[in-house]
């Protein structure tokens, strides 16, 4: 509910207002020359409606201005001596709304009715001369209001614009923070891992040479050590806005399947559907969802087959990763980071995840991508 500067809501001010006017109006119009006793109720109507249309200045300020415009044209072929007060108001939330070249053709016309009005209306050269006294009058008034209007205008666009600016200042240092702390990760991941890539060599090599058997959970150490070295870099190169290194997407998860696959799990990849064009943020979320569903299923699981379904749909990319391992139907899944982090990428492209284990044993992942709208 919007609010006032008070906190008072809009809508009472806009009450208060508008019957304020109308109050006015018809006080103005009873304590004047009274009209034709034959439908002088009316009459007092067309003074209540003119202030009471106030009250849709905020939500229809061309309508109410065409409104006040023609209920001060009827008062005044009445023969009520009344300002129109309830236009000027009007002229003052159409201006504020920016409906400014609107209000000058509208306020021109009506000067010309009232003037008119009040020459046929009024005759001899008194008559003349009140009508000029009035237009005068009503001339300085329209400016005021349209003055008043158009500096309140200015002046919330400038506080308008002044919050713009502050927001996009702290989004911008937020960034740059956000920047520091992952150059600062990047430097520090990188001597660990690049010390784990350069251990799991030495020892390949060393067997090698010996003419051993290397293990196959070393040679997977090697190879992740060596995959998270590139992503660590592609990641920092992101940051950098480099596009050299992008990072990895959907065309990736072929080879991340097979890097499972040497780890000794029996995973599998389906692909269904006809590939349109993929944001590159869902397939960044695509490949970080498979990538984070495989490492838990060899982490946590003890599962031995693992499958990976991508689906092209329309509208959306489904993604669904079902494992054989021990997690127990019913049971509600630990959030860990790898899930929180999989959630808020969902989320944050309007997606939907689901995480949960399988009624027939195991753990499945879900999520359903859109692609329309995301960059």
């Amino acid at each position: 509910m919007d609010k006032g500067r008070f906190g008072v809501p809009a809508w009472f001010g806009d009450w208060v207002i508008a019957l304020g006017v109308a109050a006015l109006l018809l006080g103005t119009g009873l304590s004047g020359k009274r009209p034709d006793e034959d439908h002088a109720w009316l009459d007092y109507v067309l003074l209540a409606a003119g202030g009471l249309a106030l009250v849709a200045r905020r939500r229809a300020p061309r309508a109410v201005l065409a409104v006040t415009g023609l209920c001060a044209v009827g008062y005044q072929v009445a023969g009520f001596e009344v300002l129109a007060v309830s236009y000027l108001v009007a002229v003052y939330g159409a201006v504020r709304a920016g409906y400014r070249a609107l209000t000058v053709a509208a306020s021109v016309a009506l000067l010309a009715a009232l003037h008119l009005t009040a020459l046929v209306f009024r005759d001899g050269p008194a008559g003349e001369a009140l009508a000029q006294a009035r237009h005068v009058l009503e001339v300085a008034w329209l400016v005021a209001a349209f003055a008043a209007g158009e500096a309140l205008r200015q002046a919330e666009r400038r506080a308008a614009e002044a919050e713009r600016t502050k927001e996009e200042t702290a989004r911008r240092s937020a960034d740059e923070e956000r920047l520091r702390i992952a150059r600062e990760l990047h430097d520090s991941l990188t001597h660990q891992i690049s010390v784990i890539k350069v251990q799991s060599e030495v020892a390949v090599h060393v067997a090698r040479r010996r003419g051993e058997q290397v293990p196959e959970a070393l040679l997977a150490i090697q190879e992740a050590g060596r995959e998270a070295s590139r992503e660590l870099r592609a990641t920092l190169e992101a940051l950098r806005d480099d596009d050299t290194t992008p990072p990895p997407g959907l065309d990736d998860i072929p080879e991340l399947v097979k890097r499972f696959q040497a780890t000794g799990l029996e995973a599998s990849l389906t692909i269904e559907g006809h590939r349109n064009d993929v944001p590159a943020a869902v397939g960044r979320t695509a490949y970080r969802i498979v990538q984070e569903s495989l490492t838990n299923i060899v982490r946590h699981s003890a599962a031995a087959t693992a499958s990976v379904r991508i689906a092209h749909r329309p509208d959306t990319l489904a993604i669904r990763v079902d494992d054989d391992g021990r997690a127990i139907p019913g049971a509600a899944p630990t959030p860990g980071l790898g899930l929180l982090g999989m959630r808020e990428r969902v989320t944050a492209l309007g997606g939907r995840l689901r995480a949960e284990p399988r009624s027939e044993g195991g753990f499945t992942v879900r999520a359903e991508l859109p692609v329309n709208g995301a960059s």
